[in-house]
């Protein structure tokens, strides 16, 4: 039986009941505050906007019982230490992308997005509906951690260069920013792969560290100014698809919540993964025309550079199947894809090429 279930047989008596109360979990009173430290600066668009929504949502949704401190990168602990922090107890919380600690066990990149996986709604299918939150949970447990997901970037752009990719050659030798298995996967196309957190980007690219870069999106972008830097912006990337941002609570905190804490906290991250997908495909739009109208070349890659990505994925996605938990996820994650692009390539994508044709010619 679950240690946290009411008794359910009245018939065992009042002796009973007195015994199970005492042993029920104490859970923490008052007012709280937990400390949520964060991978991207303050005001970052789209990733820090995720992270202000869930906090703020947690503090509405109990009238101010439960609040969170929310640390930038640096403020506590470094952009990619946050995992550890948490961990370990060092923090209460981190907020943040899960592919950032595909050291601690590679199957946290599904949780954020791997080459040529699901979409932003594909996601949100497996996770709620197809295991995906079942197999986040196992992760947790090896850690010491209860994570949801909280936010999604959506669609994430090939990235900004400062030359053009003509041809599946062009990338050899290139120092370019990509986390996660994409960045694997591209290492294997000759690229020199950079992890750069999100708040050193601009600096590198200004300085010549990296010759270009992938973060979010046209709207997050365009505010780090990319665009004064690198001239030719890929729209289509084969990296991430569909990126979730997760809110991670070090177990031990987690199991000292009320449930009526702990629900809170689940149903604001599943708001804020709401709320951040929107924000975010309502507002590329309009950024993409301003960047095209600075100066910037909107381009596509060409389809043996599309041919070169997929090779390299398949081996990337590959290296780590000796892992049951790892191998488990992605047979899961796969299993959903299939089933959800069955219904959508049958259905919304039909109707958003036709809509194009009838509307616009």
């Amino acid at each position: 039986m679950d240690r946290r279930s009411f008794l359910k047989n009245s018939a065992l008596g009042s002796s009973a009941v007195a015994a199970t109360a005492l042993a029920a979990p104490a859970y923490a009173q008052g007012n709280r505050t937990l400390t949520m430290v964060t991978s991207v600066p303050h005001g970052f668009a789209v990733f820090d906007d995720a992270a202000v929504y869930f906090a703020e949502a947690v503090t509405a949704m109990s009238d101010g019982a439960l609040t969170i401190d929310k640390k930038a990168a640096g403020e506590l602990v470094g952009a990619f230490e946050v995992f550890d922090a948490v961990s370990s107890g060092q923090a209460d919380m981190y907020h943040s992308a899960e592919y950032y600690f595909g050291g601690q066990h590679p199957g946290y990149y599904y949780f954020t997005s791997v080459p040529f996986g699901a979409t932003a709604q594909e996601f949100s299918n497996w996770y709620y509906h197809g295991g995906g939150r079942d197999l986040h949970d196992q992760l947790g447990q090896i850690f010491g951690l209860k994570t949801f997901i909280s936010g999604s970037t959506a669609m994430q752009p090939g990235g900004w260069f400062r030359e053009p990719i003509n041809s599946a050659e062009d990338l050899n030798g290139l120092k370019f920013r990509m986390p996660g298995i994409g960045g694997l996967a591209l290492g294997r196309t000759g690229v020199s792969v950079q992890n750069v957190p999100g708040g050193e980007i601009y600096q590198a690219l200004a300085s010549g560290a990296i010759d270009g870069a992938e973060w979010i999106g046209p709207f997050a972008d365009e505010r780090l100014g990319f665009q004064e830097i690198c001239k030719h912006y890929y729209t289509a990337g084969f990296h991430e698809p569909g990126s979730a941002l997760a809110a991670s609570i070090n177990l031990d905190i987690w199991e000292d919540l009320s449930p009526a804490h702990q629900a809170i906290i689940e149903n604001a991250s599943i708001a804020a993964t709401h709320w951040n997908t929107a924000q975010t495909l309502s507002n590329n739009g309009a950024a993409l025309e301003r960047i095209r109208a600075s100066g910037v070349s909107i381009e596509q890659f060409s389809d043996d550079v599309w041919d070169a990505f997929g090779v390299a994925a398949a081996g990337a996605l590959d290296e780590f199947m000796d892992d049951p938990i790892y191998a488990e996820i992605r047979a899961s994650y796969e299993v959903s894809i299939k089933s959800s692009a069955g219904w959508a390539s049958q259905s919304d994508a039909i109707y958003v090429a036709q809509r194009e044709r009838v509307l616009r010619g």
